[in-house]
């Protein structure tokens, strides 16, 4: 169960409805009656619009300054439960049970449960091949719909005893005292409407990989938001989409809630605000998790199709009503979920365009005619994005380099395309999980990041 009307399984309100028909006449309306006008009306809504992401992003660069310090630990641990859903992850079953074995917290203070599907065998095979440590089992979860890591992290909720839960995924590769600072930061005085914390998710690619473009734009992106743009959210104290891992919680604050939303592909976005408006903060932490990228564009495209679908969710679920976001809430879901969908819907558009004014005017051997006050919005954005881009690389201990500048509209081109995948897949299949394949890591990498970790 989840917060009444709060969830993704619930269809539009007749307030919704009633606003996208009148949205809906009124442009074909004013189609048929001014084609032309309509068609600049629109252009000039898009350039407002990139306007306004600049200077949000750049409120956000400020607020994030300095970086978040690091919470000291405490002697004094409450009981923290460990949950990890997995489904088809056989091949990183070995590597996942090795990296929570390095978490560094009492042992007779930690729990964790692997949290498998009936029909899994593969991967509870594997798991059952392994020594696991005494603190971590085994749960799985009877048949049944919809099958989605939310509907497992509930299951583990209803079994944790632990004070503090967290979340992480197959592949990660947490930082060994993540769970100490969470703790320290949960127990600091001042801090009994802090919620949730979110741990920065850092990219780390394969030495080799066939997909080195998408791998380095993902590790940027990722840079972006976990160092530069949550951590301007959490100093504005404004709720903002957790990420899919790494997110500690208060253990009574998430069941009074009623968990995660299990029909909700992206359950970390809608987490984040559902908290929100049950009165609870959100907040950073210092210590990261290291993830890889997801690979190819075969891996990426419904990753991110599952991403942008899930944004369209929680962004119809907290439009529904308005009132318990307030205006603060409210802002903050619009520059986060609404913007990411908005500008991955017209980001291919704009760089066509901009592609064809400059070939037609090459091919017609006359110097382009670009309004000069879009070539300025277009210039501006970017200019914001690449900046925001660079701190957070420098934050995340990454280079940032001209070639990535030079290619990033490319990888911001690409979802658009993701963002057609989401608009049919939220259509015919709203509730279906795009699965992520995962995929072990070298073994000389996995000793070099405890090597890192201990030193």
């Amino acid at each position: 169960m989840v917060f009444g009307e709060y969830a993704a399984r619930q269809t539009p309100s007749w307030a919704q409805a009633l606003l996208i028909s009148v949205l809906a006449l009124a442009l074909g309306s004013a189609v048929l009656a001014d084609g032309e006008l309509t068609l600049i009306l629109l252009i000039v809504a898009v350039q407002a619009g990139f306007l306004a992401a600049a200077g949000w992003r750049a409120l956000l660069l400020v607020s994030s300054l300095p970086p978040s310090p690091l919470h000291k630990p405490s002697d004094a641990l409450p009981r923290y439960t460990i949950l990890v859903a997995l489904f088809q992850e056989a091949e990183v079953a070995g590597q996942l049970v090795e990296r929570l074995s390095r978490i560094d917290y009492p042992r007779d203070q930690l729990e964790g449960f692997l949290l498998l599907e009936a029909d899994d065998h593969e991967t509870r095979a594997q798991i059952d091949a392994l020594q696991l440590p005494p603190w971590l089992s085994v749960t799985v979860a009877p048949d049944g719909v919809p099958r989605t890591k939310p509907r497992a992290l509930n299951l583990g909720l209803a079994a944790a005893t632990g004070e503090l839960v967290t979340v992480y995924d197959a592949e990660d590769d947490p930082d060994p005292l993540q769970l100490r600072e969470a703790a320290a930061a949960f127990a600091a005085e001042g801090s009994a409407d802090l919620w949730a914390l979110q741990a920065p998710l850092r990219i780390r690619a394969p030495r080799v990989t066939g997909s080195a473009f998408l791998d380095r734009q993902f590790a940027i992106e990722y840079a972006s938001l976990f160092e530069v743009t949550l951590p301007g959210l959490a100093r504005l104290g404004l709720p903002f989409p957790l990420g899919g891992t790494s997110n500690h919680f208060r253990v009574a604050a998430l069941r009074a809630i009623g968990g995660w939303d299990s029909h909700n592909v992206t359950e970390d976005a809608d987490i984040g605000f559902r908290i929100w408006r049950g009165g609870g903060r959100l907040d950073v932490l210092s210590r990261p998790t290291y993830e890889p990228p997801p690979g190819d564009l075969e891996h990426w495209l419904p990753q991110r199709t599952r991403w942008l679908k899930g944004f369209m969710q929680t962004w119809g679920v907290h439009t529904r009503d308005v009132r318990g976001l307030g205006w603060r809430g409210g802002i903050a879901l619009t520059m986060t979920l609404g913007a990411a969908i908005a500008s991955a819907a017209v980001h291919a558009l704009s760089l066509a365009w901009l592609l064809a004014t400059v070939l037609i005017a090459m091919a017609a051997d006359l110097p382009p005619e670009t309004p000069t006050f879009a070539m300025g919005v277009l210039a501006i954005g970017t200019l914001a994005a690449w900046v925001n881009a660079a701190i957070g690389c420098r934050r995340a201990g990454m280079s940032y380099t001209l070639s990535d500048m030079i290619s990033a509209p490319a990888y911001w081109s690409l979802l658009s395309l993701a963002f057609v995948h989401a608009v049919w897949r939220l259509i015919s299949e709203p509730f279906a999980w795009d699965k992520t394949a995962h995929f072990a890591e070298p073994a000389s990498r996995n000793e070099a990041a405890a090597g890192r970790e201990a030193a």
